[in-house]
């Protein structure tokens, strides 16, 4: 049986754990057949690289900085030394000072807030154009989010860049759409991940889940959010684009 990702190359960026929803769907990219290719840098690389090994496929890891110029500069050849191009990117990196969590929403500093967008919303942009000479057409971007039409109890400026995350997402997809280029987001629920339980209150997140969700969540399988952003990085969403797949348990939809 042929997988959904069969014969494709896939980039996968933001693999630090094997709890990470980047791993998962590089674990399941591979599973469903695509080639993948890991980025990471400085000296979180050689944590990525030590993962990668654990993979079904040990997955070459390149070197990415999505905040620094030269890296994005750089990319398409790094890439272009492991495959001839990218059907498919995934978009897994956020990043938030301690200022900018935890109910200091009115004392965060410009600088900390400016550090939460750069790395949590316009590197979306940045990935998505560094990669665009050697994306195949068509291709499929796909980012992750925690959604944003509401507030969080201690998600702060996180909240803010993940709103402005998912407006990126939508112009990203009107201009590159002619490009045949689809660009989607992934809204998981709370997944208990090295990023998340950085956040302060996380385990109010998992009990207003564990209470809410129609269909149950478990916090620590990362598999059906990777699943979601499989199928999004394969050719059964076509003519989607610019759109937020809730994988969440249903939580979204209730109400109190």
């Amino acid at each position: 049986m042929t997988g959904l990702l069969e014969g494709r190359s896939i980039l996968v960026t933001g693999v630090l754990t094997e709890s990470s929803i980047a791993y998962a769907v590089a674990r399941r990219a591979q599973q469903e057949g695509a080639e993948v290719l890991l980025s990471s840098y400085g000296r979180a690389a050689r944590i990525t690289r030590h993962v990668a090994e654990r993979l079904p496929n040990k997955a070459p890891v390149i070197e990415l900085d999505l905040t620094s110029e030269a890296d994005l500069i750089a990319l398409p050849e790094r890439v272009t030394e492991h495959c001839r191009q990218l059907d498919g990117v995934l978009h897994a990196v956020a990043f938030a000072p301690q200022s900018a969590l935890g109910g200091e929403f009115l004392n965060t500093p410009w600088r900390d807030v400016a550090t939460t967008m750069h790395v949590s919303a316009y590197s979306l942009k940045a990935l998505t154009m560094a990669c665009l000479p050697v994306l195949a057409k068509p291709a499929s971007v796909v980012g992750l989010d925690f959604d944003a039409s509401i507030t969080w109890p201690g998600y702060d400026w996180m909240g803010v860049a993940k709103a402005a995350l998912e407006s990126v997402t939508r112009y990203l997809s009107r201009d590159l759409g002619p490009r045949g280029v689809r660009v989607n987001l992934v809204a998981e629920g709370p997944l208990r991940t090295k990023a998340a339980t950085s956040i302060p209150g996380f385990t109010g997140f998992e009990s207003a889940w564990r209470s809410r969700a129609p269909l149950g969540w478990d916090v620590t399988d990362a598999d059906p959010a990777a699943r979601a952003c499989v199928a999004l990085l394969s050719d059964w969403f076509p003519s989607t684009s610019g759109e937020i797949i809730h994988v969440d348990g249903g939580f979204h939809a209730t109400g109190v």
